[in-house]
């Protein structure tokens, strides 16, 4: 089969292409947790290896790594409009801001402590109460304003609101299914008027909220969302990881048919209008094993990678017979 089918669905179209990020030979990449692109279209794959972040172009050919201790696992990245790079380390407990080129600027949070909240594991279950930042942090997202947010899920349940320069304003939410309440705050995205989007996973929603975290609505209808991404017509992309990957243990899909990954496009309002995958045919181009980032380029075209061998539980398919990420162009 071609590694580059044409997906379809509404209005939307896109190739998709499994193959193209052109690794340099002899990397052993596991998975890549996380992805981003700067003013340029460049892309940075946030990944598990001895260098955390790899920077192709947009034809996926590579351009430089950066290789360092910076992170105990990589989760989430995030670029801003002036090309600075915001790595959100799960296991290490914090979120470091970079220059473009690698270069440290500042670090939230203290490497290896856990703020207290009586979780035991990455498992959100074993919360007991929310608390400061952070314990298990997951993703970030800049506002219009220059103001950081940060969803700090899976051993919190709590939304934290930073300064440009990384000092606390403050912070929302709670364990609970309730609105402001949290399973998971997996991924977050803020909208050019300042509304908070936060892909509520466990929940299987995404909450909407106030610059300062007043609840505005939620929307339902999604198979546990990691994370999301605006366009710049206010449509809404969500990576869904969905109920045959990464399921927590002693938890059972909703129904014995139940969706696998997929990708879903909604409007500003909502309404569906276009969702691909599945995960009928999870290691091959244009579906899903364990979608887990989502960011639109500049011309509308999405990467979207997936963390397969963290979600088979570290026994995944023979390395070759699943992909970590995959570009989608837009037709």
């Amino acid at each position: 089969m071609t590694s580059q089918p044409i997906v379809s669905s509404g209005d939307f179209r896109f190739q998709a292409n499994s193959q193209w990020a052109q690794w340099p030979a002899g990397w052993g990449i596991q998975e890549v947790s996380s992805v981003a692109t700067d003013s340029r279209d460049r892309v940075y794959l946030f990944n598990r290896s001895g260098r955390p972040v790899a920077v192709f172009d947009r034809e996926g050919n590579f351009l430089q790594s950066w290789d360092g201790d910076f992170f105990v696992r990589p989760h989430g990245i995030f670029i801003d409009a002036h090309d600075m790079v915001y790595g959100v380390d799960d296991l290490g407990h914090t979120v470091t801001k970079f220059s473009s080129d690698g270069q440290q600027l500042f670090r939230i949070g203290t490497r290896g402590q856990p703020s207290a909240t009586g979780a035991t594991s990455v498992d959100y279950r074993t919360i007991k109460q929310e608390g400061p930042p952070f314990h298990y942090p997951t993703n970030l997202a800049v506002a219009p304003n220059g103001e950081l947010y940060v969803s700090d899920g899976y051993g919190n349940a709590r939304i934290h609101r930073f300064t440009a320069d990384g000092k606390l304003i403050s912070s929302w939410g709670s364990p609970g299914a309730g609105p402001g309440q949290f399973h998971v705050p997996h991924g977050i995205a803020v909208h050019p008027d300042g509304t908070v989007y936060v892909a509520d996973r466990e929940n299987d929603r995404l909450q909407l909220f106030s610059p300062e975290g007043r609840f505005l609505s939620e929307w339902t209808g999604m198979a546990r969302p990691c994370d999301l991404d605006i366009a710049p017509d206010g449509n809404v992309y969500v990576a869904e990881l969905g109920y045959r990957a990464g399921m927590w243990p002693g938890v059972v899909a909703p129904s014995p048919d139940a969706t696998g990954g997929r990708v879903s496009i909604l409007n500003p309002q909502g309404k569906l209008l276009a969702r691909f995958g599945g995960g009928e045919k999870p290691y091959e181009a244009g579906d899903f094993f364990a979608p887990h980032a989502i960011w639109l380029d500049s011309r509308g075209d999405f990467y979207l990678s997936e963390v397969c061998y963290t979600a088979a539980r570290n026994v995944p398919p023979e390395q070759g017979s699943y992909h970590t990420l995959q570009k989608f162009s837009r037709i």
